[in-house]
């Protein structure tokens, strides 16, 4: 299986997020790129001496998000990941683009080296916040054997958070895994309805049962709720590494080392 070769046999791998800071472009932009990549070199620095299991680069302070990010975006990130890969030599490194910019976390994967990217509208359709997302998967699965960037798993979000699924709503979390899993997803991310809200663990057990792809809890895990989520291939940790608990604030290395040690506690 990709994730067990990527991830080995890292029970519950923890993967920790760089939110870099704002790209050129976007309203919030107020630093040179060369800061940019420091700052986010410097996270990857703490993730990497607290040893945990992987990174993942995403233009989260990109606010407000857009549908077709320019290739700018593109561009930027790709110096972004290329050093924080040098970094982090040994672990894995992912990237995410906002929004839903799947092709282009592709290209910026394969230029730069990354390992996995995270998808959001992977199978159904959706009313994000930034507006209409679409279904991708044919599109997207095609691009990769294209670009020849087979080796990059693709994450796929489902029911994912900043969402209304009314659209969908007689398709249960459940079957949009199973449907996931049949377009070929390498791995499957359950969230919360918002940055920061923890996922519903019975759900977690739900698509566990559904499908055999990993399942990885992508929103709202803290060390005081990580028992719950110790079932899942993998924990995508952002918010809970940051000063007082925001996702906006600094990388707090002592909630990250908290955290951790916890961890090592509650796989043995």
């Amino acid at each position: 299986m990709k994730w067990s070769n990527l991830f080995g046999h890292a029970k519950c791998a923890v993967i920790g997020m760089i939110h870099v800071k704002a790209l050129p472009g976007s309203p919030l932009c107020r630093m040179k790129m060369s800061q940019i990549i420091e700052e986010a070199c410097k996270e990857a620095r703490i993730y990497r001496d607290t040893g945990l299991d992987g990174v993942m680069v995403e233009n989260m302070h990109d606010i407000p998000y857009s549908l077709s990010p320019g290739p700018e975006v593109t561009a930027c990130m790709t110096s972004v990941c290329a050093a924080v890969r040098s970094v982090c030599p040994s672990i894995p490194v992912g990237v995410q683009v906002l929004a839903a910019a799947n092709r282009e976390a592709l290209a910026v994967a394969l230029a730069s080296g990354a390992h996995f990217i995270r998808a959001e509208g992977f199978v159904f359709s959706h009313v994000a916040d930034e507006g209409l997302v679409n279904a991708c998967a044919g599109e997207l699965l095609r691009y990769r054997q294209n670009v020849g960037a087979e080796d990059v798993l693709i994450l796929t979000d489902i029911k994912k958070k900043h969402s209304s699924h009314a659209i969908t709503s007689d398709v249960s979390v459940a079957e949009t895994a199973r449907a996931a899993e049949f377009f070929l997803s390498d791995g499957l991310v359950l969230t919360g309805i918002s940055t920061g809200v923890g996922a519903d663990p019975q759900e977690l057990a739900e698509v566990s049962r559904a499908t055999s792809l990993p399942v990885l809890v992508g929103s709202g895990v803290t060390a005081e709720n990580a028992r719950g989520y110790l079932a899942a291939s993998g924990l995508i940790v952002g918010s809970h590494f940051k000063e007082g608990g925001v996702w906006s604030g600094p990388l707090s290395s002592e909630r990250v080392d908290h955290f951790m040690t916890q961890m090592r506690r509650l796989r043995t």
